[in-house]
């Protein structure tokens, strides 16, 4: 019996010792997020459309949904008949101007909120620095609009020295369903019947993928396209990586796989 015992205790060991493993290994994958740009001369607007339109297209995962035009507006082509966002942003909100109002819907994306789209999108500097996020805005208001995003717009230290990187950091949360919803997953996936279609359903992707397959397609989403879904191939951010702590990940995981 006392075998039996020491057998038992020993599995348990390797398979915590295993996931504990992977907890240390995933915060520390690379992000895709582009490198902070350098204010130390100033920035000129030319550099910060640039950079807005690498993270607009790329690691900002912005493409996600606004992208297509069916879980939150298209940006880039007419919406409404206003025209792409930087022709109509300054007509959004009362008292702000298009700037004011670019930066908002980023930082506090439920303050205004276009009909008839739902609040799924999750603020911004959960993910990005300050320098990114005004890039973004200098980039969307270059959509039709006029470029008013300065240096003086970012934080900086001193005189000059780039503002510093947001220091990464995890949320407490270990609910699944809400690390799910804080990371506006099911902006596009669907999950008990509801969500969003644009990718592979949540529901009975255990079965499908297993707790291995779904890890690779939350840190390597563009490694193997589900059929069916190559159309919007390549618009899942790559960053989740670095957005969920190892703990998390693996919550997340655990809960999908059991969704047979």
């Amino acid at each position: 019996m006392w075998r039996t015992n020491v057998s038992v205790a020993f599995v348990a060991l390797m398979v915590i010792g295993f996931y504990t493993s992977i907890a240390h290994i995933i915060p520390q994958l690379r992000s895709e997020v582009p490198a902070e740009l350098d204010l130390s001369a100033g920035v000129t607007a030319e550099a910060l459309v640039s950079a807005g339109e690498q993270l607009f297209n790329g690691a900002g995962g912005c493409t996600a949904c606004h992208g297509l035009g069916t879980r939150a507006p298209n940006l880039l082509t007419d919406h409404g008949g206003d025209g792409p966002i930087g022709n109509r942003c300054g007509q959004r909100a009362v008292d702000l101007d298009c700037k004011a109002y670019l930066y908002q819907s980023l930082t506090d994306p439920e303050a205004v909120v276009v009909a008839p789209f739902s609040p799924i999108m999750p603020d911004a500097r959960r993910q990005l620095s300050a320098n990114q996020i005004w890039a973004l805005v200098a980039f969307l208001q270059s959509q039709g609009g006029e470029v008013t995003v300065t240096a003086d717009d970012i934080p900086t230290q001193g005189t000059g020295d780039p503002a510093p990187a947001a220091a990464q950091s995890f949320s407490d949360v270990s609910d699944p369903r809400q690390l799910l919803s804080d990371n506006a997953c099911l902006g596009c996936h669907v999950l008990d019947g509801t969500g969003g279609p644009i990718g592979p359903s949540f529901d009975g992707i255990g079965g499908r993928l297993g707790a291995a397959g779904i890890r690779e397609a939350i840190l390597q989403p563009n490694a193997d396209v589900s059929a069916g879904f190559e159309q919007v191939a390549g618009m899942m951010p790559t960053t989740f990586g670095s957005q969920l702590s190892g703990q998390q990940l693996e919550i997340i995981v655990a809960f999908l796989a059991e969704r047979q």
